[in-house]
């Protein structure tokens, strides 16, 4: 037999058998049960459904008395005679007990029970508080006046959708749900979406004597190792379990958190996975979300700066008419991102939309088409306004896109953004959300070909790097005179964007280049004058050996005996990664080589 030990106090913990209270929940759980069934309550992820099942139909009579000197004290009243009363059995007994809203209330029950005066009994309360999580489920309806039938009531109750945690799917959700349709009638809420659980980078659960709790305010305001270790000695924790929560903190913060904002830590938690898997918060991660912030900040400014000082807002339609091929696909790209993002919030699926909204501020706006209209901003002929329209089109419905998760960024830019006349909304927080009948401008044709261009892009930014060519002519080859057409418009903004020296269509394969197909018809020619053959040939198939050498390395330690066995899991997938990483590292190489041995 083990004596238990208070781990704070070291008193010897004594167990004592006592009489409680308790409630009896299979009308309840039932009751339950069928909301969900019916599709009355919708709980999503759906596979939290089946926990819900498993739960309510083992359920068993619920102990709601707790011996802890705070909470709500039962309501449940012993009785007894005062003296001078004959003995009554029932009441000596000691299992008489009325339960009511008041003293009053209890003894008038009592009285009527007894069939005597109130005057001849008296009434003790039970010291027992209810349990925790019987308050919770009354808070639904309770914070609006119930059992008083109040206007607060009547109006916000019952609510539309709970956001919550998994891990209390049945102490608190379902607890709720049977309170409501006894006390009320009514479910609390027609929706219920449960959230990930927070872990640390390595999947573990927080905890204190681990020293891997991530508090939200150090990841907002930045924190640094001294003030992390100081924060401990506030904590009863033994003098062990802080040495070795010090430890933790050194081995994941050396340098302390970072200043991250409020922002960037609400995007970042909702990127994470798919929906129902633990969240493995990263700080690294977070601190990347807000170097994303920086990013949009410095579209802004970049926007507001190439904007007139008397500049206003021209009405879409009036717009589209004169936009050029990349205004055309920008515009494309929002009205394909804003289906997307609405699509995700309807389903519930944040991953999905934080993606979206990424993809495009970055890979789309910023990198993409800032680039491709910088040149012609600085004019001021009609096609820079036009430009300057969609510009601000995109940055002002970006913004409105992305202020679910960034409020404070979206607003100081949004304060700043010249409006529209029948814009009148003095806040981001009340201005409408984009959807696609505001943006119908998809094209997926022209997406294609554009991408097409953007391919092209990539491979000569690859060649520039791999080839050590700081700036490369090209020449682009198209047996497709619809594509033709369209990649002849883009040559300047593929010269541009890949920061080439010269890019030109022509219908002739150039003699003396480098070939590279791009799509099935088109390809890219690169001059070789442009590129010393010997020099760049040695150095990558030097480079080239050495990668052949690190694959090597790593099939034979993946080839051993016993490896699935023996190696630990997490070093079994840095395998992988490196393997998948130098495997197409390798094989871009060889087929530079190919490429030089080819046209030497």
């Amino acid at each position: 037999m083990v004596v238990p030990v208070c781990s704070r106090s070291s008193d010897i913990v004594e167990p004592l058998l006592k009489e409680q209270w308790f409630a009896r929940c299979d009308n309840l759980a039932t009751q339950a049960i069928a909301a969900v069934e019916s599709g009355e309550l919708s709980i999503c992820p759906k596979m939290h459904c089946k926990t819900w099942q498993h739960w309510l139909l083992n359920i068993r009579d619920w102990c709601i008395s707790r011996q802890l000197w705070w909470g709500h004290r039962i309501p449940a009243y012993r009785v007894s005679f005062r003296n001078g009363h004959p003995k009554n059995q029932k009441a000596d007994s000691h299992t008489m007990w009325v339960s009511g809203r008041c003293y009053q209330e209890a003894l008038e029950k009592a009285a009527a029970q007894l069939n005597v005066n109130e005057e001849h009994l008296e009434l003790t309360q039970d010291d027992d508080v209810l349990d925790t999580w019987f308050s919770s489920a009354l808070f639904p309806f309770a914070v609006h006046g119930w059992p008083s039938q109040t206007d607060d009531l009547d109006r916000f109750y019952p609510s539309t959708l709970l956001e919550t945690g998994h891990d209390i799917i049945f102490f608190w959700v379902a607890r709720m749900v049977m309170m409501g349709q006894k006390l009320t009638g009514r479910l609390p809420f027609k929706e219920v979406y449960l959230h990930s659980m927070v872990r640390d980078a390595h999947g573990r659960k927080m905890s204190k004597s681990l020293g891997n709790v991530i508090d939200p305010v150090d990841v907002i305001q930045g924190a640094s190792l001294e003030d992390l270790h100081a924060r401990l000695e506030g904590n009863l924790l033994d003098p062990a379990e802080k040495e070795r929560s010090r430890r933790g903190q050194a081995a994941d913060y050396p340098r302390g958190i970072p200043e991250c904002g409020t922002d960037a830590l609400r995007f970042t938690l909702c990127t994470y996975k798919a929906q129902g898997e633990d969240v493995n918060l990263d700080v690294n991660t977070v601190q990347t979300y807000r170097f994303f912030c920086n990013k949009i900040w410095n579209a802004a400014l970049f926007t507001l700066n190439a904007l007139p000082d008397n500049f206003e807002p021209s009405p879409m339609s009036e717009m589209l008419a004169d936009c050029s091929i990349m205004d055309r696909w920008i515009l494309s790209r929002l009205s394909d991102t804003t289906a997307k993002i609405n699509d995700g919030f309807q389903g519930y699926d944040f991953p999905i939309v934080t993606s979206a909204i990424h993809k495009f501020w970055v890979q789309n706006l910023c990198d993409v088409y800032l680039e491709s209209i910088k040149l012609s901003l600085r004019a001021d002929d009609h096609r820079a306004r036009v430009s300057r329209n969609v510009l601000h089109t995109c940055v002002d419905a970006g913004l409105r896109l992305i202020s679910p998760f960034m409020p404070y960024l979206s607003e100081e830019i949004f304060q700043r953004l010249p409006r529209r006349p029948e814009q009148e909304e003095p806040s981001i927080c009340v201005a409408p959300y984009p959807n696609t009948e505001e943006f119908p401008m998809f094209d997926g044709s022209l997406e294609e070909r554009v991408a097409l261009s953007l391919d092209i892009v990539n491979r000569i930014r690859s060649i520039q790097k791999e080839f050590g060519i700081p700036k490369l002519s090209g020449h682009i080859v198209c047996n497709n005179d619809d594509l033709g057409g369209v990649l002849s418009q883009l040559c300047p903004t593929m010269a541009t964007l890949s920061r080439c020296r010269m890019l030109q269509m022509t219908n002739q394969e150039p003699d003396r280049c480098l070939a590279t197909t791009v799509a099935s018809n088109c390809a890219l020619f690169v001059e070789m004058e442009d590129i010393d053959v010997p020099r760049v040939l040695e150095r990558l198939q030097a480079k080239l050996a050495k990668m052949n050498t690190g694959l090597k390395k790593i099939e034979a330690q993946r080839s051993m005996d016993s490896y699935e066995e023996k190696v630990p899991q997490n070093i079994r997938e840095k395998h992988d990664q490196q393997m998948e990483v130098l495997q197409a590292d390798s094989a871009r190489l060889g087929a530079a080589v190919a490429m030089l041995k080819m046209a030497r």
